[in-house]
Formats: C-alpha cells, sequence, structure tokens
C-alpha cells in the first residue's frame, strides 16, 4: 500500500514537472516568434553549444552549487520555514572560510576539512541569528534573513580591504584573500575533451544530498522536523519541542548553505575576491520549488538550470538576447507549482472515486 502511494506521488510529480517544462518552451517559442526569432533553430543552438564538453563542465560545476543551495532552502521549507538568508550565509561562509584557509597551513586534507568546517560553522552560526531571534522574539525568519543578507554584505566589504583579511590582487583593481596553497586544493576531475575540470567537490554536493535524504526520511529528527513542519501545534502535542527544531532546522539549513561556495573555493579560485559569485542563494529557491524539496528532483532542477544558464552564452553571438532563458526558467518555475498542484488534486479525486467505488462494492457484497 504504501509503495503504491509513494509510486503515485512520484509519478505526479515527474507528470507535473513535464508538462511545466512543454508549458516553458510553447511560452518561450511565443515571445521568440514575437520577437522575430526562430524559436527551433534558437533551441537547437543552445542544445548544441550546451552539449559541448567544455559546457557540460561548466553546467556541471553550476549545478554544484545550485544543488547545495536548493538544500539549504528545502531544509528550512521542509521545517516550514522560508530561510531567504542562504545568500548572505554562503558569501561570508566563504569569505571567511577563504581568509583561514589561506592564513593557515595545514597538512593537505586536514588543510581542506578544516576550510570546509570553517564554512558550515560560519554559515550556521548566521543562520542560527535569525533562528534564535524567531524563537526568543518572534521576529519572522523572512524578515530577519533578508536584514542579515544586507548586513552579511557589510561585513565582507568591511573585511575585505587590503588593510584587514584581504590583499590587492596583481595586475587588476580587485582584491581578495590570500590565495589558499596548494594543501587546502581539492583536485578537479578531468572531463573527455575538455581542458576544464569538474571540481572535486561536486562529490560534496552529492554527499549532503545523500545526507539529506537519509536524515528526513530514515531517523526520528527528520520526522519530527517534518512534523512540525506540518502542525507546530500536533508536533508540540506530541511532545516535540517546537523552538528547539526552529533553532536546529535553521542552523543546518545555514551550515548546508555555507557550503555552496565551497567547490568553486578549493575547485577553481582560491580565494575569494570581489568577483566571487553571488545572487546562488536566491536562485536556489527557485531550484528547491522545483525540484519539491526531493533530493532527487532538486538534482534535476539544478542541472536544468545550471544547463539553460550555460547554454544562453551562444545566444548573443546569434544576436538573440540572453535574457530569453530567463522567461524559461520564471515559466517553468511559476507553471510547475500550478501544474503540481492541478495534477496532485486530479490525483486526489481519482483516489476518492476508487475509494468510493470499492466501499460500494463491499456494501453490495454484504
Amino acid at each position: 500500500m504504501i509503495s503504491n502511494l509513494l509510486a503515485k506521488s512520484y509519478a505526479r510529480t515527474v507528470i507535473a514537472a513535464l508538462v511545466a517544462l512543454v508549458f516553458a518552451v510553447v511560452v518561450t517559442s511565443i515571445v521568440l516568434s514575437i520577437s522575430g526569432f526562430n524559436p527551433p533553430s534558437t533551441f537547437q543552438a543552445m542544445f548544441d553549444f550546451g552539449k559541448e564538453p567544455d559546457s557540460v563542465v561548466n553546467t556541471v560545476n553550476r549545478a554544484s552549487a545550485y544543488y547545495l543551495s536548493a538544500l539549504a532552502v528545502a531544509i528550512g521549507f521542509r521545517m516550514n520555514l522560508f530561510n531567504i538568508g542562504v545568500d548572505g550565509q554562503y558569501r561570508l561562509a566563504a569569505m571567511l572560510a577563504a581568509a583561514a584557509g589561506g592564513a593557515w597551513a595545514l597538512p593537505a586534507g586536514l588543510h581542506q576539512i578544516v576550510v570546509i568546517v570553517v564554512a558550515a560553522v560560519v554559515g550556521g552560526a548566521w543562520a542560527g541569528i535569525a533562528a534564535i531571534l524567531k524563537v526568543t522574539r518572534g521576529v519572522s525568519e523572512v524578515i530577519s534573513t533578508i536584514m542579515l543578507n544586507f548586513i552579511g554584505t557589510g561585513v565582507i566589504a568591511f573585511l575585505l580591504s587590503p588593510d584587514r583579511l584581504a590583499a590587492k590582487v596583481a595586475g587588476s583593481n580587485n582584491v581578495g584573500t590570500k590565495p589558499i596553497g596548494s594543501s587546502g586544493r581539492v583536485p578537479g576531475i578531468s572531463y573527455p575533451g575538455s581542458d576544464l575540470k569538474i571540481y572535486g567537490l561536486v562529490l560534496l554536493a552529492v554527499l549532503a544530498g545523500l545526507g539529506f535524504w537519509f536524515v528526513i526520511n530514515r531517523t526520528r529528527f527528520g520526522f519530527d522536523l517534518r512534523a512540525t513542519g506540518l502542525s507546530e501545534s500536533a508536533a508540540v502535542a506530541s511532545g516535540v519541542d517546537a523552538k528547539r527544531m526552529v533553532v536546529i532546522a535553521m542552523v543546518l539549513s545555514g551550515a548546508v548553505a555555507g557550503l555552496v561556495g565551497m567547490p568553486q573555493l578549493l575547485g577553481g579560485s582560491y580565494s575569494y575576491s570581489l568577483d566571487f559569485p553571488t545572487g546562488i542563494g536566491f536562485t536556489g529557491i527557485g531550484i528547491a520549488l522545483l525540484g519539491r524539496n526531493n533530493p532527487v528532483g532538486i538534482a534535476f532542477a539544478s542541472l536544468l538550470w545550471a544547463f539553460l544558464d550555460q547554454s544562453s552564452q551562444i545566444l548573443e553571438f546569434n544576436d538573440i538576447p540572453k535574457e530569453i532563458v530567463a522567461i524559461t526558467q520564471a515559466a517553468v518555475l511559476l507553471s510547475v507549482v500550478v501544474v503540481y498542484e492541478i495534477v496532485n488534486r486530479v490525483g486526489r479525486r481519482m483516489d476518492q472515486r476508487r475509494v468510493a467505488a470499492e466501499l460500494g462494492e463491499v456494501g453490495v457484497a454484504a
């Protein structure tokens, strides 16, 4: 019975995602046609560029950061918490972790672990501020995490200066933390046909996804977290400390958020500078919604989002605005929420009719 229910739930999710994707393609095609561009040739150019070896590497690397960001958001969503502060959490964590990694000389292996732990601790502590405000003063985590994003940006700007934690980058006006030594760097993974390398810490994203699935679905803590998110009053009545769960969930969400910048920091840039990627936290919100807070769904959503970002670069060479891809992403995100709800309602009605028919047959037989 349970396996049948799970199968139906996954089937509905897949159907909703496919319908939403088709809807997004239709919307994008209409926009392209109105703008005077040929939709089939545009999609073909994006697909051809997206499957090139260098594009595949860049897509996987971007997807790893998107995946970790979406996981951080999903932890909050499972608890009915809206952590909008992932962007500030991962940037502050990456900056301090980069500063620590560049300042310390440690043996290989230990060096990488220390940098990753620093990032997770900083991200968790920064998210913990919002959690404490919520459970002690009743401050909405939406407001507090937004404000903490701005405060985090200010802290980064204050610390990222030559007289504090940063130094000028030779040959440019950029500033960044002291580069992390070779003992703290994570080797990349070669991909056939490409001179680029897949970040070694892509595996960190995989492990985070497995850990998320196990904790949420196979532990008492995960059950309490989901129960509190569904009904706080019912969870409290069953003995769950709701305030404690809020703090733990937000800290865990922030800790995962702190890992977002690690694949690039230890696998590509080796330093936090002014041009370090931003905005990944807000992208994670959309990907978490698209993936229905499921680690597998989030993985596919992250790859799709990263593929669209990467393949959009070819559009400018064809004099097509790359913002077209933003329309596709927005259409996917908007439609998947609506379509999923429609599919879910239709499925529930079909289940109710089937149950009613079975009960009617039992009544006749009696």
